[in-house]
């Protein structure tokens, strides 16, 4: 049991990067059944178009998958068309926060896409169908021919990855180049991600308003208000409507029943702020801490948006479901 233990404990400790893995994995997978199953380039001049759009389609897909699934981007979107709202633009500062917080969300959400493309250029099937298709890349392959031979050539170029046992050799060295153009391409995405995935981890550890330990004590208690807030609201959820059901069914008069206003969900529901001097967990924290002290919970002088506290906003309960 406490061999179980230590494993649930080591998930829950690294949840987000095996997240990511998990999601390489299944990309990494669906990549490899498309181009075996599904893939079949036509060789004609649909070869540009086709290639093309089984490289950056997906791949725009997963992104939007991506983006649908994050909760620091709804937490900017929800409500900011809203009636009441119209007319009331957000001062610079809020709206410099919120392009910076779905800007953070996109780069997270682009990492299925760039898997996809960069296992899809590492295979080389989509690459080389589309630039076959491509009249710069056929116009090189045909290079050096006579007029009648460019001619004959240029026809024979978009039928090359249907047919390479009936290709010329010279043909078959330039399908090579093109499957090994586009590998070094994959490979160049690939640390250029990593890369860029390297550096943002260290500015954004080495910019860190708390300690390491701090850190980690955070998101456990962000782990753990997340866990009990979705038992409370539906402990709540479901005594308020017992309450209004009995009042229905029972023609009972309507007993009082305490719920949070309008006011406080949007204030618990807005993007989280550092501050130094009022050391707040979460807006949740920063609420009760206010409300038992008369105080605000609106922005002061002195707020940060530390990058490494970005976990604070992304905790809580899905809100992707869809509504009837």
């Amino acid at each position: 049991m406490e061999k179980v233990h230590k494993v649930l404990d080591f998930f829950l400790s690294h949840q987000k990067a095996l997240g990511y893995g998990a999601i390489s994995l299944l990309t990494i997978g669906s990549e490899r059944i498309f181009s075996v199953a599904v893939f079949k380039c036509p060789c004609n001049s649909w070869n540009m178009l086709y290639g093309a759009v089984f490289l950056l389609v997906p791949a725009f897909i997963l992104f939007l998958l991506g983006m649908l699934l994050k909760t620091r981007s709804w937490k900017v979107l929800t409500g900011c068309c809203a009636t009441s709202r119209m007319g009331r633009c957000p001062h610079s500062g809020r709206f410099c926060r919120y392009l910076q917080v779905l800007w953070l969300e996109a780069a997270s959400a682009a990492v299925a896409p760039f898997t996809w493309i960069a296992v899809a250029l590492l295979g080389g099937s989509f690459y080389e169908c589309a630039a076959t298709g491509n009249s710069i890349v056929q116009q090189q392959m045909c290079k050096g021919k006579t007029e009648e031979g460019i001619k004959e050539c240029l026809e024979m170029v978009p039928k090359v990855p249907c047919d390479t046992s009936a290709s010329p050799s010279e043909m078959q060295n330039m399908l090579t180049s093109l499957r090994a153009e586009s590998q070094v391409i994959g490979w160049i995405l690939i640390a250029i991600v990593f890369t860029l995935v390297l550096a943002g981890t260290c500015i954004s550890r080495c910019r860190s308003p708390v300690s390491i330990l701090q850190l980690a004590f955070w998101k456990i208690y962000m782990e753990k208000e997340s866990q009990l807030f979705e038992v409370k609201a539906k402990e709540h959820a479901v005594k308020l409507a017992e309450r209004n059901l009995k009042c229905f069914f029972d023609s009972t008069e309507l007993e009082p029943f305490e719920t949070p206003s309008s006011k406080a969900w949007h204030g618990v529901s807005s993007l989280f702020a550092f501050n130094p001097e009022q050391h707040y967990y979460s807006m949740i924290h920063k609420y009760v801490t206010c409300k038992s002290k008369s105080g605000s919970i609106r922005s002061t002088e002195g707020d940060t948006f530390p990058m490494s506290l970005g976990f604070v906003d992304a905790a809580g309960v899905s809100v992707t479901e869809p509504t009837l």
